[in-house]
C-alpha cells in the first residue's frame, strides 16, 4: 500500500460531510512540517454529521481503521502502523453501523510512503 502520512494537521470528514478529529492531539517523535504523524493508535471522533435513515438522525460518530494499516508499508511510528491517506478505515454511528469510508480531503504530500 502506498499514500501519503497523515498528520494531526490533515482534514478528513466523514462520507456525508462530518468532520474527523482525533480525540486528543497525536503526539510523538516523528513531524511533519510540525504536526505530529497519525498512527493507529490515536482515536478519532466524527463531529458534525448529518447523516439521517429513514428521517431519524444516525450521525457518524467514530472512524475504525482496519487491521491492515499501513500493511506491506512496514512503517511504524512509536511500534505503531502509520495512517496513510490511503489506510483503509470505516465511519460508525453510535450504535457501530458500518456508514461509509473516511473522505481525506487533505494531507501534506511531503511524505510519501511506497
Amino acid at each position: 500500500m502506498s499514500g501519503s502520512l497523515l498528520d494531526a494537521g490533515a482534514v478528513i470528514g466523514c462520507p456525508h460531510g462530518g468532520r474527523v478529529a482525533p480525540v486528543s492531539t497525536p503526539t510523538g517523535g516523528v513531524r511533519i512540517a510540525g504536526s505530529a504523524v497519525a498512527t493507529a493508535a490515536h482515536s478519532y471522533v466524527v463531529t458534525g454529521c448529518p447523516h439521517t435513515v429513514d428521517g431519524l438522525p444516525s450521525p457518524c460518530v467514530t472512524v475504525r481503521w482496519t487491521s491492515d494499516i499501513g500493511s506491506g508499508s512496514g512503517v511504524t511510528v512509536d511500534g505503531e502502523p502509520v495512517l496513510l491517506d490511503t489506510s483503509a478505515a470505516e465511519c460508525l454511528s453510535a450504535a457501530l453501523v458500518p456508514q461509509g469510508t473516511p473522505v481525506v480531503q487533505s494531507a501534506r504530500r511531503r511524505v510519501v510512503v511506497r
